[in-house]
C-alpha cells in the first residue's frame, strides 16, 4: 500500500490532554494484577509530550523502537489535520548533529513499516525532520541537555495564577524542571508541563551552528584582522 502515502524528507535548521481509548479494554476475567498494569500504563500514556492523541501514541509504539534501533531519538510525533493528512515525525541524534541523509534513512524505514502495519487508513504524507533550532522540549532529559538556554514552558493547570513561564533553563531536580524567571529559580514537575520549546536567540543559533558546521569564532576573528591589514 505504498500508494496510500506520500513520503517527504525535511531537515529544519532554523526554523495535553491525551486519550487512551485505543488501549484494549480489560476482560471481566482479568486479574487484579492485569488491571493495575493497565491503569499505570494508561497513566504513562496520558502524559506524553512526544505523542498527544491516541493515534499519535499508536504510531509511537510502532516507530519508536525502529528509530532507536537505528541510533536516533524520537523527539515528537504528530498527525496534522488539513486538506491532506500529515504525519510529522521529528528525530534527533544524541549529540544533536543530524542531517538530511539521516532523515532520509528514517523515512525509508518508517515508510516500509507503514506498508505492513497500516496504522492509519486515510491517505497521508509522512514528513521526517530534525527538530529545528527552536526545538520542542518533550523529554525530561531535554531540559537538562539545554541547561542555560532560554525557553518557554506552558503547564496544563494554573500554578500560582500562571500557566506560561519564560526564562533560562536551570537543569532538573528529580522529576522537576528548573527554570529561572524574574522572581528567581522555580521548579515545575515534569508531569505538569503541557508544552515547552526553546526560544530562538543569537546565542542558541551560534551554538547550534558551531555544532553543525564546526563553526569557530576565533577563525573569523583571524580572517577579519588579515583583511584589515
Amino acid at each position: 500500500m505504498v500508494s496510500k502515502g506520500l513520503f517527504l524528507v525535511k531537515l529544519i535548521i532554523i526554523n495535553t490532554t491525551t486519550s487512551s481509548s485505543w488501549l484494549p479494554k480489560p476482560k471481566l476475567s482479568e486479574s487484579l494484577y492485569g488491571l493495575m498494569a493497565r491503569f499505570f500504563y494508561s497513566r504513562l500514556v496520558l502524559h506524553n509530550l512526544i505523542a498527544r492523541t491516541s493515534l499519535d501514541n499508536r504510531m509511537l509504539l510502532i516507530f519508536k523502537p525502529i528509530i532507536e534501533d537505528m541510533g536516533f531519538e524520537l523527539v515528537r510525533i504528530r498527525l496534522m489535520d488539513g486538506k491532506a493528512k500529515l504525519i510529522q515525525v521529528m528525530i534527533d541524534k544524541p549529540d544533536g548533529n543530524i542531517n538530511v541523509d539521516d532523515c532520509a534513512k528514517i523515512s525509508n524505514e518508517l515508510s516500509a513499516t507503514i506498508d505492513v502495519e497500516d496504522p492509519y487508513e486515510d491517505p497521508f504524507t509522512l514528513e521526517v525532520s530534525s527538530p529545528g533550532i527552536d526545538r520542542p522540549l518533550t523529554r525530561l532529559s531535554d531540559f537538562e541537555f539545554w541547561n542555560g538556554y532560554e525557553a518557554k514552558i506552558e503547564t496544563a493547570d494554573t500554578i500560582d495564577g500562571q500557566r506560561r513561564f519564560r526564562g533560562i533553563l536551570a537543569g532538573i531536580d528529580g522529576d522537576e524542571v528548573l527554570i529561572t524567571i524574574n522572581v528567581g529559580t522555580i521548579g515545575l514537575k515534569f508531569e505538569w508541563i503541557s508544552d515547552a520549546k526553546l526560544i530562538l536567540t543569537d546565542n542558541l543559533i551560534t551554538e547550534t551552528l558551531k555544532k553543525q558546521n564546526d563553526f569557530n569564532e576565533n577563525d573569523f576573528d583571524t580572517i577579519e584582522k588579515e583583511d584589515l591589514d
